[in-house]
């Protein structure tokens, strides 16, 4: 049992199971807040292929405004690691799409999502606020065939007293994606805390990292501070369909 090799708390590093898939990262250069440079994004995937991920799927956010990406965009950043990577470690990439009337009226329309793998597509919120017409663009993402996959849900702290509205995040059909770093206490204790909770209601569907720089990879070495290793191992193997 997985408990029993533990003597002591593992390091995220240590939970990380052979030929882990991670969906969720910003190693992509120079298109939003994550790798800001080939160099940096390179030495990044490196890093992630000796920690034991078999393959990443680079995710950028796609947030009107702020980071004005689109498929375009993302693939000719892709292209460009692609070209100067010299490992086996495979890559992809998808997006991170910011929920908001922009997603819900020009967007979703054109379906054409760039998604994780057929139609699971990566979203996320603004973390203070809920997003006007929340449950209609979740049913008008569901309508138009896709299945939302929530970004790091224990992060929304405007979720956090009131936590039957994930219950019902759930129940209307989205996928929870938690970060991989929540498990140990670089988000502080309040995310830490929701975290434990949505993997004790067995909410959580699957862990990845969010890298988007050293620190976060520096992070892995870490101890894990929920003690259900054999939950999070599951949670973790989950990800493997989007290989």
């Amino acid at each position: 049992m997985i408990f029993n090799f533990f003597k002591s708390k593992p390091t995220l590093l240590e939970l990380i199971p052979k030929g882990f898939v991670d969906i969720h990262s910003h190693i992509l250069p120079g298109i939003d807040d994550g790798a800001k440079n080939i160099e940096e994004a390179l030495s990044l995937i490196l890093q992630m292929k000796k920690m034991g991920f078999s393959k990443i799927i680079a995710t950028p956010h796609i947030y009107k405004n702020l980071y004005e990406n689109d498929e375009k965009t993302i693939n000719k950043s892709f292209q460009k690691i692609k070209k100067k990577l010299q490992t086996d470690i495979k890559i992809d990439f998808a997006a991170e799409y910011m929920l908001d009337s922009y997603f819900l009226e020009n967007l979703l329309d054109s379906n054409k999502l760039i998604t994780l793998k057929g139609e699971y597509v990566l979203v996320e919120m603004s973390y203070i606020f809920a997003p006007n017409k929340l449950y209609e663009i979740i049913f008008e993402i569901r309508t138009h065939g896709y299945i939302p996959v929530l970004a790091h849900p224990e992060r929304y702290t405007f979720l956090h007293n009131n936590f039957k509205e994930y219950l019902k995040l759930k129940k209307i059909g989205c996928e929870f994606q938690s970060n991989m770093l929540s498990l140990t206490n670089y988000y502080g204790k309040d995310v830490l805390k929701i975290c434990t909770k949505l993997l004790k209601y067995d909410l959580v569907d699957y862990f990845g990292s969010d890298i988007h720089n050293q620190r976060h990879i520096d992070y892995f070495k870490k101890k894990v501070h929920v003690k259900d290793y054999e939950k999070i191992k599951i949670k973790l193997e989950n990800s493997k369909k989007f290989i």
